[in-house]
């Protein structure tokens, strides 16, 4: 049975499903790598959308590897193109994004991070998602370990489902 989508999601549609790609990383504090990931979109006809997403390294070959990260919370669309996206991380991290959207884009930053005792220090975020074609494209900026807000991943995803 189809949920009905919340109408409060009219804004932020373009990303449901499931997409599937291959991204870049890197940071001052780590070396360079490639990863495989996995995002999933969906909603259950309240105002929010459920988000998922995990990643794994790619071998040389483009094989998947060993897991890297993995994250999931709700975005909540607001009036005006306005969002709030929550974002919790199994590593201890909680961030809470304010942005807004326009057109088939998602622009946010940081507006909290709060961290367990034993998390990285993580001090800011910025994302960035949007369709390239019918791909979803992304960037996340990190401020983290003491460095200042830089880029760390990017990726290109296929809408498989």
């Amino acid at each position: 049975m189809e949920t009905e989508l919340h109408p409060a999601l009219e804004t932020v549609k373009f990303l449901l499903g499931q997409w599937e790609g291959a991204g870049v990383g890197g940071y001052p504090t780590i070396e360079s790598f490639r990863f495989g990931q996995e995002i999933s979109f969906s909603h259950n006809g309240k105002p929010y959308l459920i988000y998922n997403s995990r990643t794994w390294r790619l071998d040389d070959e483009g094989n998947l590897g060993q897991p890297l990260a993995t994250e999931s919370g709700y975005w909540r669309p607001q009036p005006e193109g306005r969002l709030e996206v929550i974002i919790a991380h199994p590593t201890g991290i909680a961030e809470i994004y304010l942005g807004e959207v326009t057109g088939t884009r998602a622009e946010m930053s940081t507006d909290i991070v709060a961290r367990t005792e034993t998390a990285k220090e993580v001090t800011a975020g910025k994302r960035l998602y949007g369709l390239i074609g019918e791909d979803l494209g992304y960037a996340y900026d990190l401020a983290a370990e003491g460095q200042g807000l830089q880029s760390h991943l990017s990726a290109q995803l296929k809408r498989v489902s």
